[in-house]
């Protein structure tokens, strides 16, 4: 926990660095595909995801260092080979996972936040679920248990082999000659996330791309198609809390809804998509028949909306990297209502996005706690160490955030002058 978090604190301002600089990039080049709106919502998404997996919110049913200890054949020593047969083996699993999470209707709930942004950039590859409390698939890591790979070894290649999947997220780099045929490309990857019949449901693999021509699942860029991002059933929204259970709530529904008690209980596992046809008929849901002609989700906003949310954005990132830094220092149960802070923050920075008329009173809510924490602690989390005017500070910062959301939400004359970006 404590480790992770550290790892964090230099990985978090790369990723922020490198999605800044495509931006950058993509303006200089007469190429911008970076929206802002898009890019903070994802960067929300990401830190709720490294929020959840710091703290630790998710629980393995069986662990690898339990399954080692059961089924291990042979137990070899931690060398390079072992690295290189763990990364192909984890890498092997994350295809079985990804190709389960596109194919069943209950699976696609923890990984439609990844495919929600309708643009494709590196700051979309931070898009991950924060839905998934019980992870089910060390079972798949099998193959290396059984060789006895040490659960030290999969522990610093389950980060790096995650963190390698970053950099194929992007639409500035072309086809890349001999390797599109060994590695995952971003050619390759743009055709995954892409939605047109051409290219849905195709490459899978998260570093190596022969596993998806070993198994039929491989498709090529074609110079004629080009991709169009996003999901068929648009999320609408730039709340990564909302996105991350939509679909699971509209299971939920049908499931309710369905008249058959065959249908309630095989739209769980159903291919991805699926509906009773009872339900489908009553209570339809918005689907993309053209993926040419289709708006993509768009808010209007101002100069100075857009100053505000960048401010917002960034002092989020300074909470969060100060829970990552005195993890121990705060220690539990002060690391969890910190925790939930970070959600209750990115949930109403995340309405004031979307224009939402309660956007307000999610602020209401964030500001009231934080103030609330600094009055029954006396303090923020143990920043008097470092200056005992920091809790001042930021009982002004939760006044001023409310004021301002306040302005942002009620403020009719700002609402129409907003210009649309």
């Amino acid at each position: 926990m404590e480790a992770y978090g550290k790892i964090l604190l230099i990985a978090m301002p790369v990723f922020l660095l490198l999605v800044l600089f495509e931006k950058w990039y993509g303006w200089r080049k007469g190429k911008d595909t970076v929206r802002s709106m898009d890019m903070m919502s994802s960067l929300n998404s990401g830190v709720t995801n490294v929020t959840k997996d710091v703290l630790g919110l998710s629980i393995a049913l069986i662990s690898y260092e339990w399954l080692v200890s059961r089924i291990a054949i042979i137990h070899i020593e931690a060398t390079w080979l072992t690295f290189v047969i763990a990364f192909i083996v984890l890498d092997f699993a994350g295809y079985l996972v990804h190709t389960l999470d596109h194919k069943i209707n209950f699976f696609w709930n923890s990984h439609i936040i990844h495919h929600s942004s309708e643009e494709f950039n590196l700051a979309c590859a931070l898009r991950q679920n924060v839905s998934v409390f019980i992870r089910l698939f060390v079972i798949l890591l099998i193959p290396a248990a059984v060789l006895g790979v040490p659960p030290q070894v999969i522990a610093v290649v389950a980060p790096l082999h995650l963190f390698a999947q970053f950099w194929y997220h992007t639409q500035h780099i072309n086809k890349m000659g001999f390797l599109e045929k060994i590695i995952v490309t971003p050619s390759h990857h743009r055709v995954h996330h892409a939605i047109n019949k051409e290219y849905i449901d195709k490459n899978y693999g998260q570093i190596f791309i022969f596993w998806d021509k070993l198994f039929g699942t491989f498709q090529q860029e074609l110079k004629d198609v080009p991709p169009v991002y996003g999901i068929t059933r648009p999320v609408r929204t730039w709340n990564p809390l909302k996105i991350n259970f939509q679909h699971m709530l509209l299971l939920i529904k049908d499931a309710w809804h369905a008249q058959s008690w065959k249908d309630k209980l095989r739209v769980w596992y159903k291919p991805t998509g699926w509906r009773p046809a009872d339900v489908a008929e009553k209570y339809p849901v918005y689907k993309i028949e053209d993926v040419y002609a289709f708006e993509k989700y768009d808010t209007r906003f101002s100069t100075s909306f857009l100053t505000w949310t960048w401010a917002q954005l960034i002092l989020l990132l300074l909470f969060v990297s100060y829970l990552f830094g005195n993890i121990a220092a705060i220690g539990k149960p002060g690391i969890f209502i910190y925790g939930g802070f970070i959600f209750l923050y990115v949930y109403a920075f995340a309405e004031l996005m979307d224009k939402n008329k309660h956007a307000f009173f999610w602020e209401l809510f964030k500001c009231l706690l934080g103030i609330g924490l600094i009055i029954y602690y006396g303090d923020w989390f143990g920043t008097a160490a470092f200056g005992s005017y920091i809790k001042y500070i930021l009982a002004s910062y939760f006044i001023i955030s409310l004021i301002v959301t306040g302005y942002f939400t009620f403020n009719k004359k700002v609402e129409n002058e907003f210009a649309l970006h």
